[in-house]
């Protein structure tokens, strides 16, 4: 199946994921200096006592999202007044919970036992007004595929945060400046919203026609609040039981394990939703593209979180400075459990773009108060280190069950996620147990000659298994998708008779399809021809993982 309509939307997904990875790049290397920066100038109480706050504001900026951004990008069409209900209704939301919240400071307070959350809890409170306003624009921006529009405010409105966080630390601000940084970058970020959606509000309306928005996004919001409180539960138990000192180092080693995933999983799950909802009836292209997308996650996270493992006493030591050593141990910890996250952020996108939101709202049910119940497992049985551990080694299994659960009963088999997936897998041993020897053999050197000698010796296994076959056709896989972001065939050919008739003979349609460029390149088995496969979802965007995606 090819033509000129697939032919840009195969050029627009590829372009998009490398455009939105560049706004997700600039995110993360603002981020990894603001963290640099901002942990020597402030405590880990101060990122502390922020932990405890959002853990509890980030459940009332579920509810004020309720789903609805997954809903609109699901969604095949959206009147005019279905835009501006939505808009009012998001509004609504907003203040409702924004005043909620602001009303709710004491007993967050009293929760933790620690009098200084009160104010921060008010001056936090208005950001959730500040959401409700900016969702339905960007859910517009996303829905028509302006990645590159998106990347810039990612970018900006970081950077934007950033630099005035900064500035409040310098005056000596304190934990204040983390709120100016959250804030600040939140506003900067509802403006450039604006202006790129140019909403049109109307009167306040909230009409019907929003009814199966909201009965979508309602089993989407299940999950997401499920999900939530599993990813932040581990955020109150340390910091009622441990204190925000404890809970700062958590929060920094949880921050910088995240950031992997935020770069390449946030990248594809912001291209792949809007993408794979208008590949809902084309099964082939459907399949392939989840089985590339595993691909890439697979062989540019999995080793990237083994090597960084093995490294984390001098990479912590760079990055945060003294007094942060139990964040090293955390880090090391957490990273089973980034590997594990990798590969489930598709579960997601097979969920939402399949329409099985209601499926996924059950699985959810029985598996996050398992991992909750995990976290006061490992905290008892080792404090916060066995609570790492266990989280981890918990994510891990349930990706088993978990897949089964989501591909069952669809065109989706178990084959088309491990296919792309075991190599990279097999390779995060051997990229471990070299990064670490390194690591341990020039124990005494600066921190900065470990880590690089460490991170090098963590390659070479990557290098080495270029030796087999199958690796090397991944690669070719790989480099065939970067290669789609040039301009498309069918865009080269509008330049009239002669330009077409001079253009380059046109390439075959599995060569011009992202899709296919992703699927690796083997020998397939009647299973592979048969059925495509789902993925999960990220919802990763700005309103989903609050917990420490920002702070």
């Amino acid at each position: 199946m090819s033509g000129p309509g697939t032919d840009r939307l195969a050029h627009t997904s590829s372009r998009g994921v490398f455009v939105t990875m560049g706004g997700f790049g600039g995110k993360t290397l603002i981020q990894v200096a603001s963290t640099v920066v901002l942990a020597r100038m402030l405590t880990p109480a101060d990122f502390g006592l922020v932990a405890m706050v959002t853990a509890i504001v980030g459940v009332a900026d579920l509810v004020r999202d309720f789903g609805l951004t997954g809903a609109i990008i699901q969604a095949k069409k959206l009147s005019e007044r279905m835009w501006m209900s939505v808009m009012w209704l998001s509004v609504a939301l907003g203040v409702g919970l924004m005043v909620l919240i602001a009303a709710c400071a004491p007993l967050i307070a009293l929760l933790y036992d620690e009098e200084r959350l009160v104010p921060l809890t008010l001056a936090i409170a208005p950001i959730l007004l500040i959401n409700g306003l900016s969702m339905p624009m960007q859910a517009r921006v996303q829905r028509d595929l302006r990645f590159g529009t998106l990347a810039n405010i990612d970018v900006v409105s970081m950077l934007c945060g950033v630099v005035l966080g900064i500035g409040a630390a310098a005056l000596g601000w304190g934990v204040w400046s983390l709120v100016v940084m959250s804030g600040a970058g939140q506003l900067y970020r509802l403006i450039a919203l604006w202006v790129a959606s140019r909403p049109k509000f109307g009167r306040p309306h909230i009409s019907r026609d929003v009814v199966p928005l909201v009965t979508t996004g309602g089993s989407i919001f299940g999950v997401q609040l499920l999900n939530y409180a599993a990813k932040n539960a581990d955020n109150v138990i340390i910091g009622q039981q441990m204190g925000p000192a404890a809970l700062g180092q958590y929060s920094r080693a949880y921050a910088l394990y995240l950031l992997p995933m935020q770069q390449l999983n946030g990248t594809l799950g912001r291209v792949a939703l809007p993408v794979l909802s208008k590949l809902q009836d084309d099964g082939d292209r459907y399949r392939r593209y989840i089985r590339g997308a595993l691909m890439i996650i697979g062989y540019l996270t999995i080793p990237v979180y083994a090597v960084a493992a093995a490294v984390s006493e001098p990479l912590i030591a760079i990055l945060l400075g003294p007094g942060w050593e139990q964040a090293a141990t955390l880090f090391s910890l957490l990273a089973i459990a980034g590997i594990a996250q990798s590969i489930g952020s598709v579960l997601g996108w097979l969920y939402i773009t399949l329409g099985r939101a209601h499926r996924q709202l059950v699985y959810y049910l029985v598996t996050r108060p398992m991992v909750i119940a995990g976290y006061f497992l490992g905290i008892w049985w080792a404090g916060v280190e066995g609570l790492a551990l266990v989280y981890g080694l918990l994510t891990m299994v349930l990706l088993i069950p978990g897949f089964y659960y989501a591909t069952v009963g669809t065109f989706v088999r178990v084959g088309d996620i491990l296919k792309p997936i075991y190599r990279p897998v097999i390779l995060a041993p051997l990229c471990f147990g070299a990064a670490y020897g390194v690591e341990r053999l020039t124990d005494g050197l600066p921190n900065i000659v470990q880590l690089l000698l460490g991170a090098a010796a963590g390659v070479v296994p990557l290098f080495l298994c270029l030796a087999i076959p199958a690796y090397r056709r991944d690669l070719a896989a790989i480099i065939g998708f970067v290669k789609q972001v040039r301009k498309p065939a069918a865009a080269r050919a509008q330049g009239g008779a002669d330009a077409a008739a001079q253009a380059e003979p046109a390439e075959p349609a599995d060569l011009r399809d992202p899709v296919d460029l992703l699927e690796p390149v083997e020998p397939r088995d009647p299973v592979d021809l048969l059925d495509p496969r789902d993925s999960g979802r990220q919802l990763a965007e700005p309103a989903t993982d609050h917990r420490k995606a920002d702070s």
